[in-house]
């Protein structure tokens, strides 16, 4: 008998204010001035995720953690792992290296002492580790981090790793090694395509996300999907964005818990620390 393959689950803990594509209509400086909705939306995943036995990677970041303990405590309760996703929200495209070591550096300690976990994993503020800023994984591996989920090897304005590989993998970096969990994609006559979750998952039909996680579970290794909080919350306050703004980020909210139940009702999924503890550290 076939074994299953599992699969990764991940949510990237944000509020619905602090989505990259909004940096020009809600400054930081207003943050703590709007309604959080972010508790609600992690409780709702949690129900899901128990209802049908899955376990995931949140990859919270600490400016929420900071300001939602408790939240964070009941993730890792629940046995889902906690990880990073960088501090406040800055792309690495608008870090020098100092200021990407230090958010990723104070996210992990923020972390750690909430949940009560060691942080191995993070993942960049919209996939922003980019074509030529590969100093951010030396940097991880230097802060102690063992693995990376931002490397989307995609071509597409704004973020993409293009050329990079698309299953999980071990990169060898100066600073040493660093496991790579890129988000899944459907390749399509040679041309990968995003499929992994988030926009993909709402305003598409439903089997581009299914497939991209049949292709995988073909090849015999784990797709990762990922979801957003906000993205279960068609109630959310909205903010006059642009057109396209608007259409990615508002667009088939209502869709979301139900395409996730049925998503989770067909695939099986884990953390990615249980991958990780079965990955092999290749010899020198």
């Amino acid at each position: 008998m076939t074994a299953v393959q599992v699969h990764h689950f991940t949510v990237d803990v944000e509020e619905y204010f602090q989505v990259s594509a909004f940096e020009p209509y809600v400054s930081r400086e207003r943050w703590d001035a709007l309604p959080s909705r972010v508790e609600a939306s992690v409780g709702l995943l949690l129900e899901l995720l128990a209802r049908h036995n899955a376990h995931g990677t949140f990859f919270v970041l600490s400016w929420v953690a900071e300001r939602h303990r408790a939240m964070v405590k009941e993730i890792a309760a629940a046995g889902h792992e906690v990880a990073s996703h960088g501090w406040d929200h800055a792309r690495v495209t608008q870090l020098t290296p100092q200021q990407f070591r230090e958010s990723v550096r104070r996210s992990k300690a923020e972390l750690e002492a909430v949940s009560g976990q060691p942080i191995a994993g993070f993942r960049a503020p919209s996939y922003s580790i980019v074509n030529g800023l590969e100093w951010a994984l030396d940097i991880l591996v230097e802060e102690g981090y063992t693995y990376d989920s931002s490397l989307f090897p995609v071509r597409r304005r704004g973020y993409g790793y293009a050329g990079g590989e698309r299953d999980p993998h071990w990169l060898a970096r100066p600073a040493g090694r660093l496991y790579e969990v890129p988000p899944s994609t459907l390749q399509v006559c040679g041309v990968n395509l995003p499929a992994a979750g988030g926009a993909y998952f709402r305003i598409f039909p439903y089997a581009l996300v299914a497939a991209a996680i049949k292709q995988a579970e073909a090849r015999g290794v784990p797709a990762t999907f990922y979801i957003h909080p906000w993205e279960l919350d068609p109630e959310q306050p909205s903010f006059p964005v642009s057109r396209l703004t608007r259409f990615r980020h508002y667009t088939g909210l209502s869709r979301t818990v139900p395409r996730l139940e049925r998503l989770l009702s067909q695939f099986q999924f884990t953390a990615i620390a249980d991958t990780l503890a079965r990955a092999s550290v290749p010899a020198a």
